[in-house]
């Protein structure tokens, strides 16, 4: 094992712009997933004719498809019909449709223990259906999924990892470069691969038992 040398700082330097690029891939990805699943669980809860059912399919084809196979088909696949993205790009959508999917039955779960009384009482006061799932159900839906939200979010960072078929210079590709340098490389690089992972996973942890806390 050489730590000296798999530590110098080009190759200190080189993995942590890896870091950049999977905190960049995660959090584009958190933000487009997040919106795009909390409508999808509104038109599945609202229960609009047809479309709902379309988008409970969707939902459910997507949940069952592997995450390397979906970030592949848009970086390889996609070109046939003209399509042709980067690989970051690529990752970013591919990480998009996946977790909607997943954060689509998350919201859905919290909007379905909102208790039926509260949304009455909303409409009979004058609300409008659209007015109570604004102001009412929906705030209360997203205090009480903050903990799998969470949770969710730290395995799509975890995820982004898979960008490596796709050779996208994230966290893994970045170090699995710096170790094919020297073997004595390989243990050094993964143990700061590791470490950096831990830290941006346990920040995102302690996050969230903070917004519980607040919650509670």
């Amino acid at each position: 094992m050489d730590f000296a040398g798999a530590f110098a700082w080009d190759n200190v330097v080189f993995i942590l712009k890896g870091l950049l690029v999977t905190l960049e891939v995660a959090l584009i990805s958190i933000v487009l997933s997040f919106v795009i699943g909390c409508i999808l669980a509104i038109v599945q809860y609202a229960k609009i004719p047809v479309l709902s059912h379309i988008v409970a399919t969707w939902v459910e084809i997507i949940r069952n498809l592997p995450l390397l196979l979906l970030i592949m088909f848009t970086y390889i696949a996609l070109p046939d019909i003209g399509i042709k993205l980067d690989p970051f790009v690529s990752t970013v959508v591919a990480l998009t449709v996946f977790e909607s999917a997943m954060l689509a039955e998350i919201v859905r779960g919290g909007l379905r223990s909102i208790e039926k009384g509260q949304i009455e009482a909303a409409r009979s006061s004058g609300l409008t259906y659209v007015q109570t799932l604004w102001h009412i159900v929906l705030p209360q839906a997203l205090r009480s999924m903050v903990p799998p939200t969470v949770s969710q979010f730290i395995s799509l960072l975890k995820d982004t990892s898979l960008a490596t078929a796709i050779a996208l210079p994230e966290l893994v590709h970045n170090m699995s470069i710096v170790k094919s340098q020297n073997v004595n490389y390989t243990l050094p690089a993964f143990l700061l691969a590791t470490m950096l992972y831990l830290i941006v996973n346990f920040a995102l942890s302690i996050v969230s038992r903070r917004l519980e806390l607040r919650r509670a």
